[in-house]
């Protein structure tokens, strides 16, 4: 009798030991997985390639999409403003938020229209030639603003095709866009001289889309 209760008390004991194993190991599966979702959302769904834009002359960038309908997209970018007038060339940083309201395919979904793009960037010039603080060489307040990182705000469109896959991209895309920056605006509405066409600007780009 006694060796029966033993028994039955092992075996209870194995059978508890081995539910808890196997939530202790649903519990490890669901953090890795966890885990490997976080990593793989690091990974960027495409590259960009732009000709201005007040990012530079021309600027290349990653970028990740998301949102039900990849509505959303995160850029970074890194440009060349070749010096021109100035005593050398530069190289700016860019971070971009665009958004895209809605998609139309058609051409049996191999095309892609994106009618509108809006996008809101923050542009950082590296160089001794543009500042935070205005230099000690100048009066007080006379700029007033930095000259090393611009506010900017742009309108655009977009057309999409896919492509048998090249490398890691299967679908490439064409944009413009008119965009304007803080300082521009405030120019704007500080001179009547100025008209809108006169604060935009216009940039091109491609974008190679892999994820």
């Amino acid at each position: 009798m006694k060796w029966f209760i033993f028994r039955q008390m092992l075996w209870a004991g194995m059978l508890m030991a081995g539910v808890l194993s196997s939530l202790a190991q649903t519990r490890h599966d669901e953090k890795l997985e966890k885990y490997k979702t976080i990593w793989n959302s690091l990974v960027p769904s495409y590259n960009k390639l732009q000709y201005a834009g007040s990012m530079g002359l021309l600027s290349f960038g990653v970028g990740w999409d998301y949102g039900k309908k990849n509505q959303w997209e995160t850029d970074l970018f890194i440009g060349y403003l070749p010096k021109f007038d100035g005593k050398e060339g530069h190289v700016t940083f860019t971070l971009k938020e665009n958004y895209i309201p809605w998609k139309k395919t058609f051409g049996k979904e191999r095309w892609l229209a994106e009618p509108l793009t809006v996008s809101l960037y923050i542009n950082k010039i590296l160089g001794d030639e543009f500042w935070d603080k205005e230099p000690d060489r100048y009066p007080d307040r006379y700029y007033g603003v930095a000259t090393n990182l611009r506010f900017n705000l742009a309108f655009g469109q977009r057309i999409n095709y896919k492509i048998k896959p090249v490398g890691l991209s299967n679908q490439i895309g064409f944009f413009y866009e008119f965009a304007t920056n803080d300082l521009y605006v405030i120019s704007y509405f500080t001179n009547k001289y100025l008209s809108l066409t006169d604060i935009f600007s216009l940039s091109v780009g491609i974008k190679f889309q892999f994820m």
